[in-house]
């Protein structure tokens, strides 16, 4: 039942491990930004997620990644981006989806009226990896659908080991490494501020129109 569980505002170090355990990007990320973070309890702390402090979802509100979005999006400068997040990070434990229907988008419509309570926001971005999923949840959670984003190269850097790893900004001159082709990826998007509806540039499309 969904009166079991509770959301409480948690910090990086407490959510970091869940996510190095189970969400998608795992084995690509070894950490992510921090921002407004909850984490998904049970009372009393289920047995499967002893080994993990008790944590059975986590949700990450941060800025968004880079001001152009906004710019793309809304029309907005730099210094007019306030109140705008992305979501970032979202996994529920695996077990607990399994016993708990529908528990992924109840979690993320409880932290999205939570959020809306501390802080001030006008709109959150959501993305989905089209090569992992196409973002059903968002969908569940009343989130509008923009299509995809445009084809984009990431450089990764060649490590000593010989492994690479993404280059998050700054000059690549000098370094060694390769550009790979970034997946396209699914946008959502959820305006609160009456204005910026106004301003939106991007076209909602029919999510029924992704392919399968």
């Amino acid at each position: 039942m969904k009166s079991d569980f509770y959301i409480e505002r948690v910090t990086k170090k407490e959510l970091e491990p869940f996510f190095l355990t189970y969400h998608y990007l795992k084995d690509e990320s070894k950490t992510f930004k921090s921002g407004y973070n909850y984490g998904l309890f049970k009372y009393p702390s289920w047995e499967c997620a002893l080994n993990i402090g008790g944590c059975l979802g986590g949700i990450v509100f941060t800025s968004l990644p880079v001001p152009e979005i906004a710019v793309g999006a809304f029309g907005l400068e730099r210094d007019q981006q306030e109140g705008l997040y992305e979501l970032s990070r979202l996994c529920i434990h695996p077990d607990i989806q399994k016993e708990e229907y529908n528990i992924t988008s109840w979690f993320v419509s409880k932290c999205i009226k939570r959020f809306r309570k501390e802080t001030k926001v006008r709109a959150i971005l959501s993305y989905a990896d089209c090569s992992k999923h196409d973002g059903i949840i968002y969908r569940a959670c009343n989130f509008k659908y923009y299509s995809t984003t445009e084809f984009k190269k990431d450089f990764w850097i060649l490590q000593p080991n010989g492994s690479y790893i993404k280059h998050s900004r700054g000059a690549i001159k000098g370094l060694k490494g390769e550009w790979r082709e970034r997946t396209k990826k699914h946008r959502y998007l959820m305006v609160f501020d009456e204005e910026l509806k106004k301003s939106l540039k991007w076209e909602e499309v029919d999510w029924k129109t992704i392919a399968k």
